[in-house]
């Protein structure tokens, strides 16, 4: 049994510094990891841009480029690569991507005037032939291609970085078919494009370098795209936001950037508002981040993980009509999505998606005791527009997608169990809303109601048949968002899983056999030291195949050493798995768990280990990223779920805390 007034100090440790973590506006904004990958990607494209700029751009653009080289280099790995962050396992897309941008900017570097003093050079260096090493048992292009499949969202852009660098020759980056983004929006799910959604600005800008660097030798194909080289410029302006980077994300904006200023079209547009948004979002130390951030995501994590049981205090009019706000209330151009949803970010860059939508409106029933919602029509009628939005995203067998309905080609585009699951658990809260609206005897309203109402429970089961087909023969679910680098296929079942048992929680059904399933191959993976996850995700008790991926000992190459213990949980996911697993703590087995993963995590807090984040990104394109407040907003939910299986009988007072500066 865990001492609960320990338990309950921890929890109101974790909660005060999660509330403290606000800004002044009220809101969490958090803070991405800075990213490798997307600081050689913005190094390549600064390059390039630096030789056609004037005199005082390239002195700007080449101070960036030193800064941030120098940056990279400081984060090698002992064996010779780069991870995404500086917590990562080695890959060879970052290293190929490293070993591109040392090339471009010592090219860039030998054209400078000799009045400049030109930056130190990495070409031939024992920390690039490191990395050549590296590429090389790696297994060069060929072992490129097979991180990565048929999908060549990556694969070529990277190619094509290489390329520029004159590392590779152009035979070797696939053509891409730009001029299929001057079909209609709605027709680009049937044009069996060859990257997955997001990735439409790659395809033109990429497509276009290709064209230009390697034409085809087909007349036909030379003329058709040819002719449609200006249309498809115009289709990728309009799709561009007014911060100038697709997505926010600085690799997709720097490959844009890179491949147009390649083509002699420097003074376009596109790529002036793109190399602005690179210079306005380096951070001081020279490196840029995977995305600008995730303001909207860890907002609405951070209100659904403190929930109301303390306090709502933090539930202030500003931040409801800061979240309100976010909602994209236009069809949006990037993917043609009708208005209705949230984004990851309050940011011109955001696209409305299937994960912050559900999120956000989860976090708004967190504001039914301050609002009358019989009175404010508004927010009522946004969670009908939003609930709408999501039954017009689900697919054909049931999932949810990410940002668009009947992409099912390439994995990250495909029903996502973890979305699904999220998806779902809006649903009675929207029903429970409808009813306020029974005594109304208005007929327009009763038949709305009764229609809508059948509408979500159709969708409710469709979903459920989902999850349940898309259960593995151990009992977990594997999510879209969310891997792990130690797993297998950098796969993170614990984490899929416990966000699946969530919808199962929320509708009253974890007595289903899929639940029971679920729950029963949590409790088979938790770890020795009562935690989860870790290198230890793929076996029982913390052992398994990812042991043998531990990296070699640090060398002192790196001041930054990885994770070397393959024992070592992780703080995310043991607090997912805790959450999910307290809806069943009812069984003393599951209770003992909990108990023990509790205890883990109250000995994070107090040792300050809550706050050590995990590379915990995106599996399906081999992409990390971490967020500094995800442990600890993913440690405040799994707390207040172990203190609520203890009653009310202990209330923590408000924190008052004012939002940070």
């Amino acid at each position: 049994m865990i001492d609960r007034p320990r338990l309950l100090a921890a929890y109101a440790k974790a909660r005060e510094v999660l509330l403290a973590e606000r800004v002044p506006e009220g809101h969490w904004v958090g803070e991405l990891s800075s990213s490798a990958l997307s600081t050689a990607t913005a190094v390549s494209a600064l390059s390039i841009a630096a030789r056609h700029a004037d005199v005082a751009t390239r002195t700007q653009y080449e101070a960036l480029i030193a800064a941030a080289l120098q940056w990279i280099f400081a984060r090698q790995n002992p064996d010779g690569g780069w991870g995404d962050t500086d917590k990562s396992l080695s890959n060879i897309s970052t290293t190929m991507l490293v070993r591109a941008a040392a090339h471009l900017a010592e090219q860039t570097a030998s054209t400078a005037s000799r009045e400049r003093e030109r930056p130190e050079s990495y070409v031939g260096s024992a920390a690039l032939q490191r990395a050549e090493d590296y590429i090389a048992a790696q297994g060069g292009i060929p072992g490129l291609r097979r991180r990565y499949g048929r999908d060549k969202t990556f694969a070529v852009p990277i190619l094509t970085n290489c390329a520029l660098a004159g590392l590779v020759p152009w035979r070797e980056v696939s053509a891409l078919p730009f001029e299929a983004a001057c079909l209609p929006q709605s027709w680009y799910r049937f044009a069996r494009l060859p990257v997955v959604s997001y990735a439409i600005p790659a395809l033109v800008a990429i497509g276009q370098a290709k064209y230009f660097h390697d034409k085809p030798w087909n007349p036909i194909a030379r003329g058709v795209r040819a002719l449609s080289i200006n249309r498809s410029l115009s289709v990728l302006q309009k799709m561009q936001p007014a911060s100038g980077g697709f997505l926010e994300a600085t690799p997709l904006t720097s490959f844009v950037v890179m491949s147009l200023a390649s083509i002699g079209r420097h003074d376009h547009p596109v790529t002036q508002l793109g190399l602005k948004f690179l210079v306005d979002s380096v951070r001081p130390d020279g490196s840029w981040p995977i995305d600008t951030n995730l303001a909207t995501w860890v907002t609405t994590l951070s209100i659904n993980a403190l929930g109301t049981r303390d306090g709502t205090d933090h539930l202030t009019p500003q931040l409801l009509d800061w979240l309100l706000s976010c909602q994209h209330t236009e069809r949006h151009p990037f993917t043609g999505a009708d208005p209705g949803g949230w984004g990851w970010t309050d940011l011109s860059g955001a696209v409305p998606d299937a994960d912050d939508t559900p999120g956000a409106m989860l976090a708004l029933h967190g504001f039914r005791e301050l609002v009358d919602w019989e009175e404010n029509d508004s927010l009522s009628g946004t969670l009908r527009v939003a609930h709408h939005w999501l039954l017009a995203l689900q697919n054909s067998d049931g999932g949810c997608p990410t940002f668009c309905r009947g992409w099912g080609k390439l994995p990250f585009d495909r029903s996502g169990t973890d979305l699904t699951a999220h998806v779902i658990r809006t649903f009675p809260g929207f029903l429970e809303d409808n009813l306020k609206y029974d005594q109304d005897p208005a007929a327009t309203i009763k038949f709305f109601v009764e229609m809508r109402e059948g509408e979500i429970r159709k969708a409710t089961k469709r979903g459920f048949n989902f999850l349940r087909s898309q259960q593995r023969s151990d009992g977990s679910w594997l999510p879209l968002w969310f891997g792990n680098q130690w797993g297998d296929d950098d796969e993170n079942p614990l984490y899929g899983t416990a966000r699946v048992l969530l919808a199962y929680r929320d509708l009253g059904r974890m007595g289903d056999v899929p639940a029971m399933r679920g729950i029963d191959y949590l409790l088979t993976k938790q770890n020795a030291d009562g935690g989860w996850g870790g290198p230890g995700i793929n076996g029982e008790g913390g052992m398994g195949k990812a042991e043998c991926r531990v990296p070699a000992p640090n060398t002192g190459h790196s001041p930054f050493p990885i994770p070397t213990s393959p024992f070592a949980s992780s703080v995310e996911e043991t607090a997912v798995v805790v959450e999910a697993l307290c809806a069943a703590a009812d069984h003393p087995e599951v209770r003992k768990a909990v108990e023990r993963g509790a205890l883990w995590l109250v000995e994070a807090v107090e040792t300050g280990r809550s706050h050590e984040p995990s590379p915990i990104g995106f599996y399906f394109a081999k992409l990390w990223y971490y967020e500094k407040l995800y442990p600890l907003i993913f440690t405040v939910g799994a707390l207040r779920a172990v203190v609520e299986l203890g009653g009310h009988d202990t209330q923590l007072p408000a924190s008052g805390l004012a939002p940070s500066s």
